[in-house]
């Protein structure tokens, strides 16, 4: 994806973030960013395009995260730990409003979404917990396949304004409490003594 339209993109989302999707018209957007709509329509037709293009965006950033670290022999919880870390850190302004706006008004581009980034998930959360299991930090009675289903059905609930309100609680909270408890259900007590150490090493903060 070009540059130009990611910085585009990048403003897009901050408007979507703070304003709602649904509120923000293409000539919001042509104002911000200082921009003609015959520029602007350059890079995307309609506004629906500028949401499928964001959200090919986001799944692109969420993949950057699993594929810019080097994580050959690095032990299976220090990776959840690095990668939680950058998770935090992109996709600590996520809310669950700004979801239930794409789900209401964009419900094919949204559940595509979804069903990719799932995809992607599921493989990576197996091949951890196989890897975690080989190395004796994961318990070794786990049904791979039933824990990385458990794992992405709480990813998908972290999203659900009905269940977590947005002015009650932050994604940073919700998906930090998740990934405690996650851990602590699938580590033994070898894993969870590493986790306890390697947690503070990496810099996992607690998000607030």
């Amino acid at each position: 994806m070009e540059k130009a339209l990611v910085d585009i993109l990048e403003r897009v989302r901050e408007l979507f973030y703070k304003y709602g999707v649904r509120s923000v018209s293409v000539d919001d957007i042509c104002h911000d960013l200082g921009m003609s709509k015959k520029k602007l329509y350059q890079f995307v037709d309609s506004k629906t395009r500028l949401v499928e293009k964001l959200l090919e965006l986001e799944r692109q950033n969420f993949e950057i995260i699993f594929e810019k670290h080097n994580f050959e022999g690095v032990n299976a919880i220090e990776i959840l730990l690095i990668v939680s870390r950058d998770l935090g850190e992109r996709f600590r302004d996520i809310s669950p409003s700004m979801t239930f706006d794409l789900k209401k008004y964009y419900p094919e581009i949204y559940h595509k979404h979804v069903d990719e980034r799932i995809e992607f998930i599921n493989n990576k959360i197996q091949i951890n917990l196989q890897k975690g299991i080989s190395q004796g930090v994961y318990r070794d009675d786990l049904s791979i396949e039933l824990v990385a289903r458990l794992y992405m059905r709480r990813l998908i609930d972290l999203h659900n304004p009905e269940f977590f309100p947005a002015d009650k609680f932050s994604f940073q909270t919700l998906f930090d409490v998740m990934f405690d408890n996650f851990i602590r259900g699938i580590a033994n007590q070898k894993g969870i003594d590493y986790y306890e150490k390697q947690k503070r090493k990496v810099n996992f903060k607690k998000f607030k």
